[in-house]
């Protein structure tokens, strides 16, 4: 049975839709590696995240191929969603990077984009496989 505090299915995918800075964990030797993402959810889909090309999380996941996320919201009432599933890597793509700028700076972007152009992304797509939720605005507080 079901935690009355774990989120439904269309609930997980609007807080995963919503915006959140991720947080992308991939296997290495040791502990794993844990860094911030940003990133984009394709409802019923795939988590899409522009990354650098030569970045150590590209080595990793090109390695690993698989790696999970994390998305909370950071004030009361806490609540989080994590995804883990396989990942595929595919070359940088301008208007992917673009559109996550936008998502995470609004206005900023543009500025961000110039002080960033040159630089060599790969997308990287997750496919969730595996779930976790937990939003403590719901269930008994009794």
């Amino acid at each position: 049975m079901a935690s009355p505090l774990t989120m439904s299915k269309s609930d997980r995918e609007a807080f995963l839709a919503d915006l959140h800075v991720g947080v992308l964990a991939i296997a290495r030797d040791g502990a794993p590696l844990a860094g911030p993402v940003w990133y984009r959810y394709e409802p019923g889909g795939d988590v899409v995240i522009s990354i650098g090309r030569e970045s150590e999380k590209a080595r990793l996941l090109a390695a690993a191929g698989r790696a999970s996320l994390c998305a909370q919201r950071e004030e009361l009432p806490y609540a989080f969603v994590t995804v883990e599933g396989p990942v595929t890597i595919s070359p940088g793509d301008q208007a992917e990077r673009a559109g996550l700028a936008e998502r995470y700076l609004g206005e900023l972007a543009t500025r961000y984009l110039d002080d960033t152009k040159g630089e060599e992304t790969v997308i990287v797509r997750l496919t969730p496989e595996r779930w976790r939720t937990r939003d403590y605005s719901q269930g008994d507080r009794g």
